[in-house]
């Protein structure tokens, strides 16, 4: 009786370690989670850069109101998406 339980706990061990190893990330795995989470972060912090400058360039003289404001706004949104993709995938 308690051989089998023994074999059974063994064999339970087993493949739990197996399972794990196949779910183990892979390098290309890891380095495409980072890009990704990365480019949800940097885009809009660049596209609030890129738009708050060509509105100050529309506005009369020269004034950085908009690219500031919308810098920190990119950089919010980016941070935001980063919070909810490393969220969801961890």
């Amino acid at each position: 009786m308690n051989e089998d339980k023994l074999r059974e706990n063994v064999e339970k061990q087993v493949r739990r370690m197996q399972k794990a190893q196949k779910e183990q990330p892979t390098l290309l795995a890891q380095t495409v989670f980072m890009g990704t989470l990365t480019l949800l972060f940097v885009l809009p912090v660049i596209l609030g850069a890129y738009l708050g400058r060509w509105l100050d360039e529309m506005a009369e003289g020269y004034s950085i109101h908009w690219t500031i404001g919308l810098l920190l706004l990119g950089l919010v949104i980016g941070g935001f998406n980063a919070y909810l993709y490393f969220r969801e995938h961890q």
